[in-house]
């Protein structure tokens, strides 16, 4: 049986497996459900491609200076509207250089910031999360991970067209049943983590959790340091032509950081060697 002959058995309203079981007894991985890249315009495209390539630069860009540095530096003529929309499909926060002076609304603020002065000893201490957007040849796909902070080990990941938080808690959800649940769980404030059911499966296994203040994507560093990587070092100098070709390159350079790129910030060695050798000593 085809890869895309198992895809299509799977169910999403299954009676009593969920997709994550599905596709573990079918043996492919679950990203393969969410194969087709969403498409947009062909100028659109390009400036997604573009405002991704500066932002990772430039976190602190709000969509009114993003509009000046298209059409002043690139040459465009885009109104802020369009860039404005265009943040938001792609799932951009610009970072504020300063504190914010003004009082925060506690309803708009779901859990504290945990990650302050805490020193991270062991793996699975600390696990961080998030969403990016990848650009294509033709359209665009999201990534969500998981790392292991201590580690710098990426645990677990999936690829779609789509944000939606049942996709984040599968990942989640996952990635638990593989390495066991951490001791605490770093995200944004995005609607997909602040659900109920995203939150219901980290109190359901006693996680700690921790959220970053709004506008500060520099809270959940480790994550976004992951994404600078794979987009430099893979994504950008061969931009992938589908959803399967976008999932063989993840996959390769995954396995290409975990187990054989050196990370300065752990010693010089790969992930694995730290995140498997303590885990054993634990």
């Amino acid at each position: 049986m085809s890869t895309t002959e198992r895809r299509q058995k799977v169910l999403r309203s299954h009676p009593r497996l969920s997709l994550v079981q599905q596709c573990k007894l079918l043996n492919i991985h679950r990203s393969g459900l969410y194969y087709r890249p969403r498409s947009e315009s062909p100028l659109n495209l390009r400036l997604m491609k573009a405002m991704d390539e500066y932002f990772l630069e430039h976190p602190y860009y709000g969509a009114e200076r993003m509009t000046d540095y298209l059409n002043l530096d690139l040459g465009y003529r885009v109104n802020v509207k369009r860039i404005r929309r265009l943040y938001k499909l792609m799932g951009l926060q610009a970072i504020y250089r300063k504190p914010r002076t003004t009082i925060r609304d506690p309803k708009s603020y779901k859990y504290p910031y945990l990650l302050k002065d805490l020193k991270i000893e062991r793996p699975d201490q600390l696990w961080q999360t998030d969403i990016t957007y990848i650009p294509m040849l033709r359209g665009f796909m999201y990534m969500n991970a998981i790392i292991d902070v201590h580690s710098r080990k990426i645990l677990n990941w999936s690829i779609s067209n789509s944000m939606d938080k049942e996709w984040c808690i599968e990942l989640l959800e996952d990635t638990i049943a593989k390495y066991g649940a951490p001791e605490i769980h770093n995200s944004d404030q995005g609607s997909q983590y602040t659900s109920t059911q995203y939150i219901d499966v980290l109190k359901g296994h006693n996680i700690q959790i921790s959220m970053d203040g709004k506008g500060r994507a520099l809270d959940n560093i480790y994550i976004e340091r992951f994404w600078k990587s794979i987009k430099y070092e893979k994504i950008y100098l061969n931009p992938p032509n589908g959803g399967l070709d976008l999932y063989q390159m993840v996959r390769e350079y995954i396995e290409f950081y975990n187990t054989k790129r050196r990370h300065t910030e752990i010693g010089k060695v790969p992930p694995d060697q730290i995140y498997n050798t303590k885990k054993m000593a634990s």
